[in-house]
């Protein structure tokens, strides 16, 4: 089997090419450039240990090793993307355009193409079910990703490889520790490049600027503060509002008039329950969904238990799925604190084994 490996230098990779190694098979890696040096001096992005580690794998194991500059195709698409949803007032995820974009989009049509699979090192399994592929989740639910990959195509599954997506984290860093990978003792990244190393905020400010607007205190229409711009601001954002007496918790934001509303009722959804009674208890995702295998469930008016996520976290809330009035909507179990448009709703099955894809939120 001919396998491209991307290795970012962290400890998941690194034991996804070791793994590929232990069966014989001899992956070449590939390490893709997107620190955006040369588009903005101000956010480079330094790769340079990443790329020492990496190449010390390269070496440890006789792969060959080439570095893909995706840094264009990265600012034209996930930046790009980014960008445009923030200045819309809506909470995007670049993680989860990254992987269908870059890592299964842009590097297939420069490096993969020729290639049977493309490993990477996210926590996610590929399940065999109706004689289809279908996404799995990770057998580590703390760690399970397959919400950063619920926006990838079919024929990308079915040209993906994960490893580690049968292991515990706790058994991935054993392997490392055992087999004197460089990467043993690396920190876990906390996201790409984007992300992860450059101050986010920063970023948002540069390129669309600031524009002073009110905090008003939701309950009691009083201006509380002022803020930069609403753009920085996510609905059920805790930290960074900057005013004492909390905490405080972004719960509305009026766009139109720059305003952003707080309240300090961790219960957000009990201030909309008389006003947005609808909204409260059930989650509009519009006309769209992006299946990833297929539409497991039909346009049929009809209500199918599922289990979902709305943000990276360690557990599935439960709920249904129906598809009513040419839109689709979740109706959740519990109520679900800080929803966002613009976030994406993962969708998988009862079990919360599969991930059938996503939809955008449209509250």
């Amino acid at each position: 089997m001919n396998i491209a490996a991307l290795a970012s230098g962290g400890v998941d990779s690194s034991v996804s090419i070791h793994l590929l190694c232990e069966q014989g098979l001899k992956p070449d890696l590939f390490y893709i450039k997107i620190g955006m040096e040369g588009f903005d001096k101000d956010f480079s992005c330094s790769q340079e240990e990443d790329l020492e580690v990496v190449s010390w794998i390269a070496k440890q194991y006789g792969l060959h090793l080439e570095v893909v500059d995706l840094q264009q195709e990265y600012w034209n698409n996930v930046v790009a993307y980014t960008l445009d949803k923030v200045r819309k007032g809506l909470t995007p995820n670049p993680d989860v355009m990254c992987n269908r974009l870059i890592k299964f989009g842009a590097f297939n049509e420069k490096v993969g193409v020729h290639y049977d699979k493309i490993m990477t090192g996210h926590y996610a399994t590929i399940v065999e079910k109706d004689n289809l592929l279908w996404l799995g989740t990770g057998v580590d639910l703390v760690k399970d990703q397959t919400d950063f990959l619920a926006q990838i195509d079919s024929w990308q599954l079915n040209k993906a490889l994960f490893p580690i997506g049968n292991l515990p984290k706790s058994e991935v860093r054993r392997i490392a520790a055992e087999h004197r990978l460089v990467s043993a003792t690396r920190k876990d990244s906390q996201g790409i490049c984007f992300l992860g190393k450059i101050n986010y905020n920063d970023f948002i400010e540069k390129y669309l600027g600031t524009k002073e607007g009110d905090l008003v205190e939701y309950e009691t229409n009083k201006v509380m503060g002022k803020h930069k711009g609403f753009w920085f601001h996510t609905i059920g954002q805790r930290k960074g509002i900057g005013l004492s007496g909390g905490p405080w918790y972004v719960c509305k934001k009026d766009t139109d008039n720059n305003i952003v509303y707080i309240t300090r009722n961790p219960n957000i959804e009990d201030l909309f329950r008389d006003e947005y009674a609808n909204r409260i208890v059930t989650i509009n995702l519009g006309k769209h969904i992006h299946w990833i295998t297929k539409n497991p469930f039909g346009e049929a008016e009809a209500s199918y238990d599922i289990t979902f996520k709305i943000r990276h976290q360690p557990y599935f809330l439960k709920g249904s799925i129906c598809h009513k009035d040419d839109n689709w909507f979740i109706v959740p179990q519990d109520e679900v604190i800080g929803i966002a448009p613009g976030q994406f709703c993962v969708i998988y099955d009862k079990e919360s084994h599969i991930c059938f894809g996503s939809g955008e939120i449209c509250l």
